[in-house]
């Protein structure tokens, strides 16, 4: 699971501290199910283990992405109440990343569609009140 975590025309990027093929490579906050936890709940739980802050998630990115043996699912998401992302695990570095300069930050070959189909989610017009 991933989140496009999204603020003032931004998106939330991390840079991995590995394993080792992944290590320098940028990506989406997320992590991996654990049993029993439905794919949100596991989304928030790592969220608030990677960064320290709460998200509420809203429209989902595409359908599964493949990602070797696994699938990745990816939410759209905001942070709550303001709180500022930390990099606690998994990353050594955030970054918030225009959605007019993508390729500010390499990120890894399995989270470019992702990234690139939110943006296009991110852009479009939203209806007024």
């Amino acid at each position: 699971m991933a989140s496009v975590i999204f603020r003032a025309g931004r998106i939330l990027a991390g840079r991995r501290t590995g394993p080792a093929p992944l290590a320098g490579g940028w990506e989406l906050p997320g992590g991996k199910v654990e049993r029993g936890e439905a794919d949100e709940q596991a989304l928030r739980r790592e969220i608030v283990e990677e960064l320290g802050v709460a998200v509420s998630l809203g429209e989902r990115v595409g359908g599964d992405w493949p990602l070797g043996r696994y699938v990745l699912r990816v939410w759209l998401a905001t942070i709550d109440d303001d709180a500022l992302p930390q990099p606690l695990q998994q990353h050594d570095q955030l970054a918030w990343v225009d959605l007019d300069d993508l390729d500010a930050v390499p990120w890894l070959p399995g989270d470019r569609a992702p990234v690139l189909a939110a943006a296009e989610l991110l852009r479009r017009p939203r209806p007024g009140p």
